[in-house]
């Protein structure tokens, strides 16, 4: 505090970032690295790529593994069949997907974002490598973006704009098999556009977007637009893991030869490898997504000085800080039980899911009919219908059988049927009782029958509904 009673703070110069003083972007050209890190991302990348790219070819009981058709309201997930009735089931699959989220960065950091992120998956697994494979090097595209416009550099940049293209149009396309199916997919390719305007308008726009993104806004996505690097310090705690520097046996930064310095030679070969442009120095960042470059660059630069590695390394805030570390802790039982509950409540909602679903409801309009009312044979007449929805992946026979009961005389419209998956139909049921022998509180009972291969091993639902008539 000066004499004028003001507390003045030291200036330093802002951390490294993709954001410049002046608040224009930086363009993050990273550097390449290499080590044990790299290596596994990209068996992570190419397996996570490939699992994607063929699960819209991949069929389970002679439908696809995953796909939702938008038009016919229906989606097929691992040999389940399911329509629009069942789209509650959807809530299950993303909470599941949040809470295991949750529960993964608080013992894991943000190993999503590093590891299996489609972000972080596409960028660096594909479109970072056509880069680095037209471009060259770090140094080689800076000075190329440095310098005039040559044959050199044209020839060079229209190639890897002509490949990031085509990777944006494979991933459309197969992006888009999952909601017409591959086969739809292949022959869509080689008819016109005009065939199938909304598909490919979808696939178009998709394209775009994508070119764009991986093209041009790349880290900017995760920074600017995706909401997760801001939760991060509500999902995590001082004992989750992080990619941090170990500031105790770093510090003081000096040369290589300075004694009085820490193991940090201030060499800068964390930062230039990051994908987000940060010095992993200054701490914990929003703008970390744990990709481990950092700790493979400064792991080799360690092993050329023949000095421990891990001075950037995965560690908790208190292992960084040398202080004990806690993997089992309040935090942890609390989202492990939620995921727990979550699981046990997925697994009887899917249970619960059934091959076929019969209501019987009444028609509209009045609610009963007297037959020859003036007469002696006056009957009391109830309409109903048979709402019978097929939710199985194959066709099926059903049949309906009125229970009989004394007295009732019931006229059903089909006592047997096929239907296709996923579809249903309406069967009118007429339930007539002699106006002398109806009472209130009498009810007609129809038994609903899914006719297997197998005799006797069909499914059925009795379906009950109350009789209305006159009082006497």
């Amino acid at each position: 505090m000066s004499h004028d009673g003001r507390v003045h703070l030291p200036v330093v110069d802002p951390p490294a970032s993709s954001i410049a003083r002046d608040g224009r972007r930086n363009f993050v050209h990273p550097a390449d690295v290499k080590g044990r890190f790299v290596r596994l991302r990209y068996v992570v990348f190419a397996a996570l790529i490939a699992i994607w790219a063929l699960l819209p070819w991949v069929q389970v009981g002679g439908k696809p593994a995953l796909y939702l058709d938008v038009a016919a309201r229906r989606f097929y997930l691992f040999g389940g069949t399911y329509n629009s009735q069942d789209f509650w089931l959807v809530f299950f699959l993303l909470s599941g997907v949040g809470l295991t989220l949750f529960f993964a960065t608080t013992v894991l950091g943000r190993v999503w974002c590093g590891w299996a992120c489609p972000q972080t998956v596409f960028l660096e697994g594909v479109f970072r490598r056509i880069e680095r494979l037209v471009e060259g090097n770090r140094q080689a595209r800076l000075r190329r973006n440095a310098a005039p416009m040559s044959i050199d550099k044209l020839w060079r940049k229209a190639l890897k704009h002509l490949l990031f293209a085509v990777a944006a149009l494979g991933v459309s396309h197969i992006f888009l098999s999952f909601f017409v199916s591959m086969p739809s997919m292949l022959s869509m390719i080689g008819a016109s556009p005009s065939a199938h305007p909304g598909a490919f308008t979808w696939m178009a726009v998709t394209s775009v977007i994508l070119y764009g993104n991986f093209a041009w806004f790349r880290e900017q996505l995760c920074l600017i637009v995706c909401p997760y690097g801001r939760l991060q310090s509500v999902m995590t705690d001082r004992d989750s893991l992080v990619v941090g520097y170990d500031a105790l046996r770093g510090e003081p930064r000096g040369k290589v030869k300075d004694a009085s310095a820490g193991d940090c030679v201030d060499c800068g070969r964390c930062v230039v490898v990051c994908p987000t442009g940060i010095d992993i120095r200054n701490g914990l960042q929003l703008d970390c997504i744990g990709c481990t470059a950092c700790i493979d660059a400064c792991d080799e630069i360690m092993t050329k000085l023949k000095r421990p590695t891990g001075l950037v390394r995965y560690d908790s805030l208190n292992g960084l800080e040398h202080r004990p570390r806690r993997w089992l802790r309040p935090r942890v039982f609390l989202y492990a039980g939620v995921v727990a509950l979550w699981a046990v409540g997925a697994f009887f909602a899917f249970r619960s899911h059934v091959s076929f679903e019969a209501n019987l409801l009444r028609l509209r309009g009045a609610p009963y009919h007297v037959l020859n009312a003036q007469t002696e044979d006056a009957t009391v007449r109830n309409l109903f219908q048979v709402h019978l929805v097929n939710k199985g992946p194959d066709e099926a026979r059903f049949e309906i059988e009125a229970i009989p009961v004394d007295g009732h005389e019931v006229t059903l419209s089909a006592d047997a049927l096929a239907l296709p998956s996923l579809s249903d139909r309406e069967i009118a049921i007429y339930v007539d009782v002699p106006r002398e022998r109806f009472e209130q509180g009498q009810v007609v009972r129809v038994r609903v029958r899914r006719v297997d291969e197998v005799p006797g091993e069909g499914e059925e639902r009795l379906l009950e509904a109350p009789l209305l008539g006159p009082r006497r």
